[in-house]
């Protein structure tokens, strides 16, 4: 995924660079909850501004950081709007965005900085903002780049993001228990074939075996047939590896969930090391260092301890609120959904998110956090008041064209909020990460309000 998605050469965020077209629109190949209406990330900043205020209203060392901000749309709708809160708005420090690709790097720049001069430095690229005159914008390749420090308060959004990170894909399978499994085949005088031995439960166990990707086989007679002509077959697919690899040795030793007593033959799983890892730095930027158990994921980079834990983290995907995702890689492409073994590096790869795994990584990482979530973007949307800014952008509308206007506003905000089975409303889930209050507070959106 790493390769197809980031790599410098063909990957498909770093290198596709067509005049007048890129990833993200109608004319891309997919479109983003910040692409669809500007109410999306003015609630991203509103949440912000909460928690500014619930934290104590900090004077300064603010640092507002987005992860994988595509064209900027997110982040310029967050500045808007927290430009509008005189205090916190000078309270910012730095903007950091962690941006892997040139291409969009660029066109961040382009619309947060525009004229503002960009400039190479030891760690990534910075500028100075539009709508935040004399506050800097920091691009980092990775979030392993971003300082440290004990007195800083980092508001974070990662906005399909973690999705894209790279998984790893598990199948329980039915092995010959070792001992058995070296026992010589049986041969006789008369006959050198193997004498068959149908083996069982006694015989068997079970063990994680990794699904590797693979060049396609060639053709079969027993193939499904393309569904159309023009459906290509893909160059590559998913195979059971024969035997155990370092991988599946480890990975589904992460959490208690996977413990293969619990499942069935033939589940699949998918593991994401580098969501858990991410997910970690996070949360000990905000609680600091102090890792609750000595997992291997919390054996990442430490980050100095904070003498009081401050800031918060949003974290907006699709996946489901609990159980483990199975089978779920896929590729889009011109809003089609179409197999993740064609064409790499032209298709955008994509898997659901474990947000129990995300919550497991970041209470691992830091005894100073606590999460609050998932919980379907519908509803998030709806408590942080996403209605009524709907209900005031159309009072704003004026002018012979007012009505199409209107209907448009409503339009992208019923798509946000949709329910239905396939709607993001409900596809989409939202995820805080804070420091630990001991239960005695809720974030605005998850049940609580400002606490001042």
């Amino acid at each position: 995924m790493r390769q197809c998605l980031t790599s410098s050469d063909g990957g498909f965020y770093t290198t596709r660079n067509i005049p007048g077209k890129d990833q993200f629109g109608k004319t891309g190949d997919f479109v983003t909850s910040p692409e669809i209406s500007q109410i999306f990330g003015e609630l991203v900043g509103i949440w912000f501004v909460a928690e500014w205020m619930s934290q104590g209203r900090k004077a300064g060392g603010v640092q507002l950081m987005e992860l994988g901000p595509g064209r900027g749309t997110l982040m310029d709708d967050v500045l808007r709007t927290v430009a509008k809160f005189g205090p916190m708005a000078s309270s910012i420090e730095t903007v950091y965005l962690v941006e892997a690709s040139p291409i969009l790097r660029e066109a961040q720049h382009n619309l947060l900085c525009s004229s503002n001069p960009m400039v190479e430095t030891k760690v990534g690229h910075e500028s100075s903002l539009n709508r935040l005159p004399g506050v800097k914008i920091v691009w980092l390749e990775d979030l392993k780049f971003m300082p440290e420090g004990n007195d800083k308060m980092p508001l974070v959004i990662a906005h399909e993001f973690l999705d894209a990170l790279p998984i790893h894909a598990f199948q329980l399978a039915t092995v010959r228990k070792p001992a058995l499994a070296e026992r010589p085949n049986i041969t006789t005088s008369t006959s050198p074939s193997h004498v068959s031995q149908k083996m069982t439960s006694r015989d068997s166990t079970t063990e994680w075996r990794e699904l590797l990707v693979s060049p396609t086989a060639p053709p079969s007679p027993f193939d499904r047939p393309p569904q159309s002509k023009d459906e290509p077959r893909p160059e590559y697919e998913l195979t059971l590896s024969p035997k155990p690899t370092p991988y599946s040795q480890l990975l589904p030793t992460l959490s208690p969930r996977w413990n293969k007593k619990h499942l069935r033959e033939g589940a699949v799983i998918e593991v994401s090391p580098e969501t858990r890892a991410t997910t970690a730095a996070i949360s000990r930027l905000i609680g600091g260092d102090g890792a609750a158990s000595e997992s291997p994921t919390s054996r990442q980079r430490k980050v100095k301890t904070k003498s009081v834990p401050s800031g918060a983290a949003l974290i907006i995907d699709y996946g489901p609120q609990s159980v483990t995702p199975g089978n779920s890689l896929r590729g889009i492409r011109a809003h089609e959904r179409v197999s993740p073994f064609t064409k790499p590096g032209q298709v955008d790869l994509s898997a659901d998110v474990d947000f129990a795994s995300v919550i497991e990584a970041a209470l691992e990482a830091s005894e100073s956090v606590e999460c609050h979530g998932p919980t379907h973007q519908a509803g998030w949307l709806e408590s942080m008041g996403g209605g009524q800014r709907r209900d005031a952008l159309t009072a704003q509308v004026s002018g012979a064209d007012a009505d199409v206007v209107k209907e448009r506003i409503v339009k992208a905000w019923n798509r946000l909020v949709d329910r239905g089975p396939n709607g993001m409303g409900k596809l989409y889930q939202v995820l805080a990460i804070v420091p630990d209050s001991g239960g005695g507070r809720k974030p605005v959106g998850f049940g609580g309000d400002v606490a001042t």
